[in-house]
């Protein structure tokens, strides 16, 4: 039986495209290098500011320490500017709440900048948790992450919902034994998601409430 969810933050909580890939190309500009089409991020975002950056310099891969550094930066306090929530996640997380469904986030998103866009957005929800990436605990798809967010959340792996857009999170949830929900409204499509472990593919954040009324 369910009684927990965990959620990835971007592309499945909020929709935080525009404000990564304003901060990566001015990062980008800065080191001489070409940008990136807003698009063209929802491919490469997904595994960390680290990776980011590398993908983001294509050939020039010693630069990308130095635009990392340079994203990171601007971005801790830009990160709010284009972002919002999709619509229904707001009501979503109300209607688990009021079902005693315990919550809790994710992220492959540094730490900080991940608590800033939950409680931002999210000030209303009482969180078990908000984790983005910190050191000393691997990067997703590794179950790390998530099932110290179980144990948060005082569920074990298998009553907890994951739900996220990427394979990335799909990956992580079938590695730490959760329920994975690939959410089709994100960044990637609902064949990469169902090909790398979704059990359910949610169109909607009213899918996800479904669940617990099955």
């Amino acid at each position: 039986m369910l009684k927990a969810a965990l959620f990835d933050l971007d592309g499945t909580l909020t929709n935080t495209l525009a404000d990564i890939a304003h901060a990566m190309n001015r990062a980008l500009r800065l080191h001489g290098l070409p940008e990136w089409p807003v698009d063209a991020y929802r491919y490469l975002v997904g595994d960390g500011a680290k990776v980011l950056s590398e993908r983001c310099v294509r050939e020039q891969t010693a630069l990308a320490p130095s635009v990392r550094q340079a994203y990171q930066a601007y971005y801790e306090t830009h990160n709010l500017i284009m972002t919002r929530p999709y619509e229904g996640i707001a009501q979503m997380l109300q209607a688990l709440q009021a079902r005693g469904v315990k919550l809790a986030v994710f992220s492959n998103k540094p730490d900080a900048d991940t608590k800033n866009v939950v409680r931002h957005f999210f000030p209303q929800t009482d969180w078990c948790v908000i984790r983005g990436q910190v050191e000393g605990v691997p990067v997703k798809p590794d179950p790390t992450g998530a099932l110290l967010a179980a144990r948060a959340m005082g569920a074990a792996p298998e009553e907890v919902l994951y739900l996220g857009d990427t394979a990335t999170d799909m990956r992580c949830a079938v590695a730490a034994g959760m329920y994975p929900v690939g959410a089709a409204w994100g960044f990637r499509t609902e064949d990469e998601l169902r090909q790398n472990g979704a059990q359910l593919i949610a169109h909607t954040p009213a899918d996800v409430i479904g669940v617990w009324k099955m």
